[in-house]
């Protein structure tokens, strides 16, 4: 990869990784007004119609139709799936917890591109792995003294993250046949039409809650959604997803931050020391030991013992 293309991609993760930090607090905050299918509707529909009118705009066509099926998954899971079990799981957690335990996520992606996109296994994926969940079975833990609920808030995170890790491997090949604009304005659509069902409570509960209600539904629409899921798309296009899973990593880091300054909430001590687990296991998953080439160029450079006769073995 160019320099010139690594900044690009760097760039537009950048702008992904602050839209998505800020979603959570802004779902967090929403959640007391909306239900978490409702919420899908709003932000998918918004953003859906932001990004067709964009895409007719630029006129760029449908997608070739070897794109349809991973622009499908995606729809129904990540831009569906994972959008309700968020808002659902942010309505019994707080933000910065829902944050710790869905960014175990690039360890899942690591996992499946791994396996289902040939990219290779880290030689420390599955202790990553372990030392992840480990960290999600200590905020469970952590979260088992305030209730059934806040632990049910804990395993839809958890269901947010797998749905997630499953979206962005299957949009990776499909992105060979489909712009990034089209990828997100029709995985939006998707799930929007797939969220009908909820369209009478929306009306409902904007109905029934204050103008914020409403503005968080637009800003997550326009903001971490149209444009957020865009930028992402495009850097995919330009890396792999592993390294793609990995630019999450200062996630939590924000949300905590963002949720502190904007809606008084900090996770507790023991919830924040498993979350720090998580985000070590998946620091473990995505290093690499020193290859052979490495190993033997340092063999090379350190002194052996020789024999008086024998020839050095430095360089």
């Amino acid at each position: 990869m160019s320099q010139r293309i690594h900044a690009r991609a760097t760039l537009a993760a950048g702008v992904t990784v602050l839209f998505w930090s800020s979603a959570f607090v802004s779902i967090r905050d929403a959640g007391r007004y909306l239900d978490p299918g409702p919420l899908t509707l709003g932000r998918m529909g918004i953003a859906a119609i932001v990004l067709l009118a964009v895409w007719a705009f630029r006129r760029e066509g449908l997608p070739d139709r070897r794109a349809w099926p991973g622009i499908a998954v995606a729809g129904v899971l990540w831009f569906g799936v994972y959008m309700v079990a968020l808002n659902w799981g942010e309505q019994l957690v707080d933000a910065g917890t829902a944050a710790l335990i869905v960014n175990i996520g690039p360890v899942l992606i690591a996992l499946l591109g791994g396996w289902l996109l040939q990219e290779g296994f880290a030689p420390r994926l599955f202790i990553g792995m372990a030392v992840s969940f480990a960290g999600v079975l200590i905020v469970s833990f952590s979260m088992s003294g305030q209730g059934a609920t806040s632990v049910l808030g804990v395993v839809l995170c958890l269901v947010a993250a797998v749905t997630y890790a499953v979206g962005v491997v299957a949009q990776k090949p499909t992105l060979r046949y489909a712009s990034p604009l089209q990828f997100t304005t029709f995985g939006c659509a998707i799930a929007a039409v797939l969220c009908l069902p909820f369209a009478p409570a929306l009306v409902a509960g904007l109905g029934d809650s204050p103008p914020a209600a409403g503005l968080h539904v637009l800003y997550l629409g326009v903001f971490p959604t149209a444009l957020a899921f865009m930028t992402w798309a495009y850097a995919l296009r330009l890396t792999t997803a592993g390294k793609m899973g990995a630019t999450t990593y200062v996630v939590p880091a924000l949300v905590v931050l963002m949720s502190w300054l904007f809606l008084s909430e900090v996770p507790g001590w023991l919830t924040l020391g498993g979350g720090v687990l998580c985000l070590a296991g998946v620091a473990i998953s995505r290093s690499r030991g020193r290859s052979a080439k490495e190993a033997a160029e340092l063999t090379v450079a350190v002194p052996q013992p020789v024999e008086p006769d024998a020839p050095s073995t430095r360089p």
